[in-house]
């Protein structure tokens, strides 16, 4: 098992921050007198890049700049962010991947600056190797990063696994040549993230099934 790799993705992965998403959109949304999202009608639509999502839910760009309320949510989820906790089994399934020594990377969507602080306060950072975010708020794609991650660490992808909740991180994973898992407990439904054909487990405690 030594030198194999997990590579994570972290909001709505190892990070709970979906409550917070759902909140913070919704009073984007409000200010500019659009329908409010719940829970379920979110995970349905919730895509990236996150433009479009935006504009599934109603923005109007020829009204407005995309970065204007891209700003404004980032703004509401970041003043808010240290609230939310790990999702279930977090921290247990980390500790059992490092365990098995294996290496263990994030690479995620969230700029570089907020990645590092959030899996600081979370009291997690110190079970990576390295973490790359993004370097802007517009998160449009984690595919760039992660071929500098593989190529910066020598990240042997034939051993390395990605780890998500979104098509999105299935559609990385398909991009960088490494095989992907997607936990249904996260952003998007398990009906849609199913439809990719990834291997799918219900929480991060069943990952300690899947033959690594």
């Amino acid at each position: 098992m030594a030198g194999h790799t997990i590579i994570w993705d972290w909001n709505g992965t190892l990070i709970n921050d979906l409550q917070l998403c759902v909140s913070s959109i919704n009073v984007l949304l409000e200010k500019r007198n659009l329908p409010q999202l719940d829970t379920q009608k979110y995970k349905a639509i919730f895509s990236f890049p996150v433009r479009d999502y935006y504009e599934a839910i109603g923005f109007d760009f020829a009204r407005e700049e995309f970065e204007v309320p891209a700003i404004e949510f980032i703004e509401l989820y970041e003043s808010q962010v240290e609230k939310c906790t790990l999702q279930p089994g977090a921290l247990d399934i980390l500790n059992f991947f490092k365990e098995k020594e294996m290496r263990q990377f994030v690479l995620s969507a969230m700029h570089q600056d907020m990645l590092e602080k959030t899996l600081k306060h979370n009291g997690i950072f110190h079970f990576f190797e390295a973490v790359a975010g993004l370097g802007d708020h517009f998160a449009v794609s984690k595919v760039d990063r992660g071929q500098k991650l593989i190529s910066q660490f020598k990240i042997e992808k034939e051993n390395a696994l990605i780890v998500g909740d979104t098509i999105h991180d299935f559609e990385v994973a398909q991009e960088l040549g490494i095989r992907c898992i997607l936990v249904a407990d996260g952003h998007q439904s398990k009906e849609r993230i199913i439809k990719t054909g990834a291997h799918v487990v219900s929480a991060l405690k069943n990952l300690k099934d899947f033959p690594c």
